[in-house]
């Protein structure tokens, strides 16, 4: 186990761990998670921040352009990181300021599968490394996903809407209003990450068609055999009767779907975005919805977040909309608390991790 050595008193410190968590991944959850998987005694100090119930921020926040999706103070991270050699969160804003302010930091474990709340410059600077949990939640969006697709094509939302109001929508059983059943669709998957692969495995029993659009990634044996196929986003898009999002925001998929790629959609066809709200051009999704191009859709990102109050696309009928939940269960949080004390215990014995992303 790495120690630190007292130079005054010639005797061994153990490693101090410092704990940011949430109201979703709650600092008792990380430190149990820790105690279990690590034999030898540390020192533990926790704070929680009040997200969800407080949205993160995005670029435009406080502690600058660098990072987004943070919630909590960058004082208060310092002060409870100060003499710590590992920190442990969630959503802490580790911004340049706070990561040169760490003095004594040696591993920073984020327990969600991207980064964008740290600034990686400043930790490869410090020689800080950091790890994360890829995939942590992909199996809880793929079942939000299906439970999207599902009530969409079959007229869920739309009928418990009109009931809740008071009206008994009987012309939903007629044979030119009522919904597909998924085995007579094609589903289109852009993104053939965790999230895409587990929301394919899912699809498979349904019997529907599959396609997948990913530059990057080849589909797997599994895939192959059982008949999903790997084509074009242009393909994707003119044969899709359900498109689901699930690629990651980057420079090159902001906007990726805009007024272009929604006329080469089928007219009719559902788009389900469980991935970032950025990569969909709004003033073209509201078009393609009131048109009629796209039958509807399922949204749970949204740019700001929270939306806007007067944002039409809140009150459209034909839009189902969730507070970016998506992601969350409860099975994720002791996962993911589980898997990065694997992480650092696997640091403190050897100084690896197994997921590195500075």
């Amino acid at each position: 186990m790495i120690q630190i050595t007292n130079q005054t008193e010639g005797r061994q410190t153990l490693i101090k761990v410092a704990i940011i968590g949430d109201r979703f991944m709650r600092a008792s959850v990380f430190e149990a998670a820790l105690r279990k998987r690590i034999s030898a005694d540390i020192e533990v100090s926790s704070i929680e921040t009040d997200w969800p119930d407080t949205p993160f921020y995005g670029r435009n926040g406080p502690a600058g352009p660098a990072i987004s999706e943070y919630q909590g103070e960058e004082a208060r991270v310092i002060e409870i990181v100060a003499d710590a050699q590992v920190a442990i969160t969630h959503l802490a804003p580790f911004s340049r300021k706070v990561v040169e302010s760490c003095k004594q930091l040696r591993l920073l474990g984020l327990s969600r599968g991207s980064s964008v709340n740290v600034d990686l410059d400043a930790a490869r600077e410090r020689n800080i490394v950091v790890t994360n949990v890829p995939g942590r939640n992909a199996s809880a969006v793929a079942e939000f996903t299906i439970a999207q697709i599902l009530s969409l094509t079959r007229k869920l939302s739309e009928g418990n809407a009109s009931l809740s109001a008071g009206h008994w929508q009987g012309e939903l059983y007629r044979s030119d209003r009522t919904g597909e059943e998924l085995s007579q669709l094609a589903v289109g998957i852009i993104g053939y990450g965790a999230i895409g692969q587990r929301v394919v495995r899912l699809l498979k029993p349904f019997g529907c068609r599959i396609l997948v659009y990913d530059k990057y990634a080849e589909l797997n044996l599994s895939d192959l055999v059982d008949g999903v196929e790997k084509v074009d986003l242009e393909f994707l898009l003119a044969n899709s009767d359900v498109i689901s999002l699930h690629a990651r925001a980057t420079p090159e998929t902001e906007g990726m779907l805009g007024a272009r790629e929604f006329s080469l959609m089928r007219h009719g066809a559902y788009l389900i975005n469980n991935a970032r709200a950025s990569m969909v051009v709004a003033s073209s999704l509201r078009a393609a919805l009131k048109s009629g191009q796209l039958a509807g859709a399922a949204l749970d990102t949204f740019d700001p977040e929270p939306p806007l109050a007067n944002d039409e696309i809140l009150a459209m009928p034909n839009v189902t909309v969730t507070p970016h939940i998506a992601g969350a269960s409860r099975f994720v949080t002791t996962f993911a608390a589980e898997r990065l004390a694997e992480e650092v215990a696997r640091f403190l014995q050897d100084g690896s991790v197994k997921t590195r992303v500075a």
